[in-house]
């Protein structure tokens, strides 16, 4: 009985391989190995969902599931995004990350796609960032991908938490990066304070900066306060915007649909990656949209 049922499923695999199109050419492309809805695929008008793509397995990728929206003239801009404590897995970000895919955005998270219950292993670097961008412009340019022409590759943000904020600040100087979001993260006022693994900068580079940044600390119970307000000071050659909210290093990232943290980033991310207007207005203006929020408080500088 046994080899009866081997049997038959080995034939099964073989006129599967013979009567699907393209089948023995699908492991050359990108393949969803496994995917999740997180929450209940986020607030936005394109329900997400995280999977793990067969040609990038030690990223998580974050993007609306019905891909049929997009095209030449509504495209995803790849938002790159690098992890608390140097972690190898978006584990504590993904209500987070999905609620600002659900927006349209195509966001790829360092580190493979965390199981329910599980925090990963292992540490990440700053390469792994631009790794992720660029994946999303080669799967841009493949027709068999589901991704081809779909992908907007003159938008990206690079984005981290923490640690994933520093590795943030040390790929800023890539010509492609379109903005920055540095959350509860700045560069150490004394170099060499960083815990190992950590990348080791300095505040010369900052000057790196080419793009419009937004800050995003927890107040000053936030170990990054000092550290990210110094940033704040010392960057005066680009746009620059610092929201604080008095809940500490990281507390809304894992709240129902990543809380007040995801709503701001995802303002940020439609007014610089799509041009929309409405939400820049959270950062525009005198005062900000964002200061009449009570749970935040804000400063601004070369910004309208």
């Amino acid at each position: 009985m046994t080899n009866r049922i081997l049997l038959s499923a080995f034939l099964s695999l073989t006129l599967l391989s013979a009567f699907s199109p393209g089948y023995a050419q699908r492991p050359s492309t990108s393949v969803q190995t496994e995917t999740r809805v997180v929450e209940d695929g986020g607030t936005g008008p394109y329900s997400a969902i995280m999977l793990t793509e067969s040609t990038l397995p030690t990223h998580t990728v974050f993007r609306p599931e019905d891909l049929g929206a997009f095209g030449k003239k509504n495209k995803l801009p790849i938002i790159a995004w690098g992890n608390g404590a140097c972690a190898n897995s978006p584990w504590e970000h993904v209500n987070f990350l999905s609620e600002v895919s659900s927006h349209g955005f195509l966001v790829v998270a360092i580190g493979p796609m965390p199981q329910e219950g599980e925090k990963g292993n292992g540490k990440s670097t700053s390469s792994q960032l631009l790794d992720a961008i660029n994946w999303a412009v080669a799967q841009n340019k493949d027709k068999k991908s589901p991704y081809y022409n779909k992908i907007d590759v003159t938008k990206v943000a690079v984005s981290g938490m923490s640690c994933g904020g520093l590795q943030t600040l040390e790929v800023a100087s890539d010509p492609r990066v379109s903005t920055l979001v540095v959350c509860n993260s700045g560069i150490f006022i004394t170099p060499g304070n960083g815990r190992s693994g950590m990348p080791n900068l300095t505040k010369e580079n900052l000057k790196e900066i080419h793009s419009p940044t937004l800050y995003m600390l927890g107040g000053e119970k936030d170990i990054a306060y000092a550290n990210g307000m110094d940033d704040y000071e010392r960057i005066n050659h680009v746009p620059v915007f610092m929201a604080n909210m008095d809940v500490g290093h990281g507390k809304t990232y894992s709240q129902p649909h990543g809380g007040e943290f995801a709503k701001v980033a995802t303002a940020w991310y439609k007014w610089q990656l799509k041009g929309e207007k409405a939400a820049g207005k959270l950062f525009t203006g005198e005062p900000a949209g964002l200061s009449k929020n009570p749970n935040w408080s804000v400063e601004k500088k070369n910004m309208p």
